[in-house]
């Protein structure tokens, strides 16, 4: 509980402190139930506390996606990613830069065939 609050204190970003409290909630109701198992024993107690824990391992998760993906299709859009790195150069932005045409580069790529 502990990281999942310095999760939503210190993250950046609606997604990623969405993304601890989703983590941090699926795993504490876990160790929580998987501690009430071993507190029930062999009963029928058991068999309902696996059940709610069935449960909430499927919807836990998909209810967290639903919310992340209506934040996305709402005003909540991701920032662009912008790495330092620039874009590989192409044959044709070569060949564009170094003021061949097409048909040169074309005929260029004719000859290394022959």
């Amino acid at each position: 509980m502990l990281t999942g609050a310095i999760g939503l204190l210190r993250f950046p970003d609606f997604y990623s402190r969405m993304h601890s409290a989703g983590v941090t909630d699926t795993l504490a109701t876990f160790l929580i139930i998987s501690g009430l198992m071993l507190a029930a024993g062999w009963s029928l107690a058991l068999f309902k506390l696996g059940m709610i824990m069935l449960f909430i391992f499927f919807t836990s998760p998909t209810a967290s996606h639903a919310l992340a993906r209506s934040a996305q299709l709402s005003a909540l859009r991701l920032p662009p990613v912008t790495t330092g790195a620039t874009q590989p150069e192409t044959a044709s932005s070569t060949a564009a830069s170094a003021g061949n045409t097409t048909d040169t580069a074309v005929e260029a790529a004719d000859d290394t065939r022959a």
